[in-house]
């Protein structure tokens, strides 16, 4: 029996040394039985540049490319802390980049694959910023500079998204339900699977008179996390420990 399994947002850094632990296990042992395994955008808590090699990104890198190996088809969507990734890490590391948002055919279904920051329409400002980060010129500059450079900058970014997250309410930081059946309905989709709220749940809900729903993947914290599985048999929760 096929299977497909859903992560997102683990964060990955030298600083998270408990996760980065759990995820070099769950590849080594559970991520094998699957036949796909997505990550969907936040791998790593901040990606300056496919030549930085400090710890844990060889681990994860090589942990990867034994997976792919091993037979499991790997595909990563950029995330809002790691939209850097590029080629070299990709062929370094056996994953297949993906567009943000993807459908896909999950055994009739077609489902929706987002990291989610882009369902998160309140929040205009983190928009008006994440199109100006994304911008080919000023990826083009950041990536020009010497990668000390980029680590300083990357680290005075994440303080300044914190102390801005702070500030906004809890509500203008969750994804706009309104941008939710949109997507849906511009892909006929009828299943939504997205991280980046770090809200894991599932939402079932009617559109256009049709059931559809949408899975919240959960963040990966120290020693806990959870995947999702679909296989022929539907879609659940699964713990990894």
């Amino acid at each position: 029996m096929t299977e497909y399994l859903f992560i997102s947002d683990l964060h990955l850094s030298a600083d998270r040394a408990d996760t980065v632990r759990l995820f070099l296990h769950f590849l080594e042992g559970r991520a094998f039985r699957a036949d796909h395994l997505y990550i969907l955008g936040d791998l790593f808590d901040a990606w300056v540049g496919d030549d930085d090699r400090r710890p844990p990104i060889p681990d994860v890198k090589r942990a990867l490319r034994q997976l792919s190996r091993g037979g499991t088809r790997l595909w990563l969507m950029h995330g809002n802390r790691d939209f850097l990734i590029g080629e070299t890490f990709c062929r370094e590391s056996g994953v297949e980049l993906l567009t943000d948002p993807t459908l896909i055919d999950l055994y009739g279904t077609p489902t929706l694959l987002m990291h989610g920051d882009l369902l998160c329409t309140d929040d205009q400002a983190y928009l008006t910023f994440r199109r100006e980060i994304r911008h080919p010129a000023f990826v083009q500059r950041f990536l020009a500079q010497p990668i000390q450079q980029r680590i300083a900058l990357a680290k005075a970014y994440r303080v300044r998204s914190g102390e801005a997250n702070s500030l906004k309410s809890e509500a203008i930081m969750d994804v706009n339900q309104q941008a939710v059946e949109r997507y849906l309905i511009e892909h006929q989709a009828e299943r939504l699977i997205h991280g980046h709220t770090h809200r894991a749940a599932d939402h079932p809900f009617s559109l256009a008179e049709r059931a559809v729903s949408r899975h919240v993947l959960a963040q990966w914290q120290g020693k806990r996390a959870e995947i999702i599985s679909v296989t022929p048999k539907g879609l659940r929760r699964e713990a990894v420990n």
